[in-house]
């Protein structure tokens, strides 16, 4: 109950501590979400790395290098001369070694091998940042209400996504098999930009209070958030299918643009039986159908930025311009890809603007979603 006042007291007095204003239900259980932002930016730092390294990996040959799944072991590579012996001998059993790399030396092994082991390391290295963040905030009850699910899950997904790569290894040690199954590849690479977009927008929405969530919601702009939604799975669809370009290779079967071998659909595109496998498996209906989605994204994308330039809000403008001016340079550098054969160095570039352009579109889509206050003035 609080003390009566004199009408003589000061308004400018300060009050009793037990007369200290406190905060409403809102403020209430937020939990410590500027250390929680941090460790999600750092787990996503190292998951748009292993993105890339694990396409340098593809890009290198070196996915089969490492014919066994030992989460744990695994960890530690050969120490000894006989160590490497063995696991160049392990290789060498494998379809790859008999039908590419016969005669290959140990030292030749060893480059592929490490390339591996360095990307199967960094996903170690995810799942421990992520377990000792998690445990470590659930701990402290310091998760704000309602996350603890959410950070659970990008957990969970990440033990999946484990299962999922050595899944994807396996087929590549089938008889027959030189590489890894071009759709077990666009499952894996699809899993990881799911992960990536999640820890995307869980960074946003822990950079502004719930509070502030709550009362920009208000001033939600509905139809971008439609567009931009459309526009985010469109972009997903696309690099799926990229990782089935690169699966079996196809960006270096028509080094031409804008058409293939001099048509608008390449020679021999339904040759295999049953016809669905030529989807998955033939280069040339494989790259005809990612450039043909390629055009489509970017038709659709522009659209979507020329509606949001109507927007009244400042932020949301900025953020459809960046994504509109990553989509273009994206096809631009696909292009440029395509007509040199996709040499590796441009092959990564492409991938790793795709993670670029993917996280702007979902940042658009969050500042659609929750604007960002804005002086009356501006």
């Amino acid at each position: 109950m609080s003390r009566k006042r004199s009408i003589f007291e000061e308004v400018g007095e300060a009050a009793r501590p037990d007369e200290a204003p406190q905060g409403g239900l809102i403020a209430r259980g937020q939990g410590a979400r500027r250390a929680i932002r941090l460790w999600l930016m750092s787990l996503f730092a190292l998951v748009a790395a292993m993105i890339v390294v694990g396409g340098l990996t593809r890009l290198t040959g070196s996915g089969l290098s490492i014919t066994e799944w030992a989460p744990v072991t695994g960890a530690i590579p050969p120490m000894s001369e006989a160590d490497w012996q063995a696991e160049f001998e392990r290789y060498r059993a494998i379809p790859q070694y008999e039908l590419v790399n016969r005669g290959m030396s140990l030292e030749e092994f060893k480059v592929i091998y490490w390339w591996e082991w360095g990307h199967r390391q960094l996903g170690r290295l995810v799942g421990l940042v992520w377990a000792v963040g998690f445990f470590g905030f659930l701990i402290a009850r310091k998760i704000p209400a309602g996350w603890t699910p959410r950070l659970l899950g990008l957990g969970a997904l990440g033990g999946l996504q484990g299962a999922i790569g050595w899944w994807m290894v396996a087929s590549g040690l089938e008889d027959g098999m030189i590489a890894v199954a071009s759709y077990r590849l666009a499952v894996h690479l699809g899993l990881a930009f799911v992960i990536l977009g999640l820890l995307a927008w869980y960074i946003m929405a822990m950079g502004r209070g719930a509070a502030d969530l709550m009362q920009a919601r208000r001033a939600r702009e509905g139809r971008l958030v439609a567009l931009s939604t459309g526009w985010m799975h469109f972009a997903f669809l696309q690099i799926v299918t990229g990782a089935l370009v690169a699966g079996i290779e196809a960006g270096r079967a028509f080094p031409e643009w804008p058409l293939m071998a001099g048509q608008i659909i390449p020679p021999n595109a339904f040759d295999m039986e049953p016809l669905w496998r030529n989807l998955f498996e033939n280069p040339g209906l494989t790259q005809f159908f990612h450039r043909t989605l390629g055009y489509l994204l970017v038709v659709f994308g522009l659209f979507v930025w020329w509606r949001a330039r109507a927007s009244a809000h400042a932020g949301t403008r900025t953020a459809f311009h960046l994504a509109g001016a990553a989509l273009v340079a994206q096809l631009v550098l696909g292009i440029a890809t395509v007509i040199h054969a996709a040499p590796w160095q441009l092959a990564i570039a492409h991938q790793g603007l795709a993670i670029v352009l993917f996280v702007l579109i979902i940042r658009a889509r969050f500042v659609a979603q929750y604007p960002p206050a804005q002086r009356l003035r501006a």
